[in-house]
């Protein structure tokens, strides 16, 4: 029987989303300033905004 815990969700946060999750929020990884991740992070913001047109599409004037 497996008994580790799944992971269900990943999240980028901000130094103050983890000062507000508190001491008990300790599986945190933090992510390198080294540029590695610029192409993963504006993948997410481009699907967001994607994501963002399809709920609300701009009508055209």
């Amino acid at each position: 029987m497996d008994t580790h815990d799944h992971i269900v969700a990943i999240g980028l946060l901000t130094e103050d989303d983890v000062q507000r999750l508190g001491a008990n929020f300790s599986r945190l990884f933090p992510v390198p300033r080294d540029g590695a991740f610029d192409d993963l992070i504006r993948a997410i913001d481009e699907a967001e905004q994607q994501r963002d047109l399809q709920k609300n599409p701009r009508t055209k004037t």
